[in-house]
């Protein structure tokens, strides 16, 4: 019994990446493409990278960098327009893939997911191997390649598929992961951001023995809520199941400028288009929800959300735009030039239906 591994339970547990997905799908599609720094966004002044290939990100680029700083640093950059309906159909090819091997798929975006092997379709005993053969069906089918990170939980298998990328996998084994643990920056903690790594360096946490010889209490105290899942990661714990059907949050959509608005007649117009989105896409998959999220950016990215609950739960766009509309102006509208405008459904569900008091006719 491996008693380093407290929460292992015989379990096994893969983490897919795709390899820059949307970037590698257009160079598989178009071929002058290949071996060239692209970039899947707009090159326009408020344009946004979605996504970047390897070749482009030996230079920075990175997704989410404003087009205009990946042009600074890769002035040879090729972008290219997204082609979302193509990416989702690939991810559905990946999907049927994955389910061959097992109905424990966990999707967490259009290119990620966790799968749960340790009883799995083919039978195979090794998670390596299952690896192996999900990333040879994939290169065989999508002609793209796929990372995987093994291990007996989310969290390291999430942190092992990033190690050998592109194209390879990693296993964490259970007897292994107290020392990989410990040599782990904090920086490459999920959960630890830019502020929060900063702010265990100036308390001497700088590697997960670090965390480690921490108390829980002692975590707690210094980062709230987030000191517990410090204390339980850095002891190798993660009991989280792959869940194979993750309810949706939200429903949202935004825009982000090509000039700033500077008056709410501007912000109402582009308001009413992303109401429509919003609805569209509420409708599409058979979500309503109770609250109303109104996001702004300011021009110097500054950026604030205002809510409201309502007692329904909508999807319309008229109710929609109507509470964006009233979220705009409470308590004042925005102050400063705007360049990005999003409303998104929340606390999605459905209203049960009130009792029903039967008439009877004469």
């Amino acid at each position: 019994m491996i008693t380093n591994a407290p929460d292992s339970n015989k379990r096994k547990i893969i983490h897919i990446d795709m390899d820059a997905f949307f970037a590698s799908i257009e160079q598989r599609d178009f071929p002058e493409l290949r071996g060239k720094p692209v970039a899947v966004g707009s090159p326009e002044r408020r344009g946004v990278i979605a996504a970047a290939s390897y070749e482009a990100r030996k230079y920075g680029v990175r997704s989410a960098m404003p087009s205009s700083r990946a042009k600074q640093i890769c002035p040879h950059l090729i972008f290219v327009k997204h082609r979302f309906d193509v990416y989702k159909q690939v991810s559905r090819q990946i999907n049927e893939i994955f389910h061959r091997y097992t109905g424990l798929v966990e999707p967490l975006s259009l290119d990620e997911a966790y799968l749960h092997v340790t009883s799995n379709k083919p039978g195979i005993s090794l998670a390596t191997e299952i690896a192996l053969a999900i990333r040879a069906d994939i290169l065989k089918e999508t002609k793209l390649t796929a990372s995987a990170g093994i291990s007996y939980n989310k969290f390291l298998a999430k942190i092992a598929s990033d190690i050998n990328k592109p194209n390879g996998q990693k296993l964490i084994h259970p007897a292994h992961a107290n020392a990989f643990i410990e040599a782990l920056p904090v920086g490459e903690f999920f959960g630890v951001g830019i502020a929060t790594e900063l702010k265990m360096n100036k308390v001497g946490l700088f590697y997960g023995r670090d965390l480690k010889s921490y108390s829980a209490e002692a975590l707690t105290h210094l980062f709230g809520k987030q000191g517990a899942y410090f204390y339980q990661i850095s002891h190798g714990i993660d009991k989280r199941e792959v869940k194979p059907s993750r309810q949706r949050k939200s429903v949202g959509a935004e825009r982000t400028f090509k000039e700033d608005l500077t008056g709410p007649s501007e912000m109402f117009s582009v308001l009413e288009k992303i109401a429509e989105e919003v609805s569209k896409r509420a409708k599409q998959g058979n979500h309503r929800g109770r609250t109303i999220t109104l996001k702004f950016k300011y021009f110097d990215f500054e950026q604030h959300t205002r809510s409201k609950t309502i007692d329904d739960f909508i999807n319309d766009m008229d109710t929609i735009l109507n509470e964006a509309f009233k979220l705009l102006s409470t308590p004042d509208y925005p102050d400063k030039p705007v360049r990005l405008l999003g409303i998104s459904l929340n606390n999605l569900g459905e209203k049960k239906p009130e009792p029903m008091q039967l008439t009877i006719g004469f």
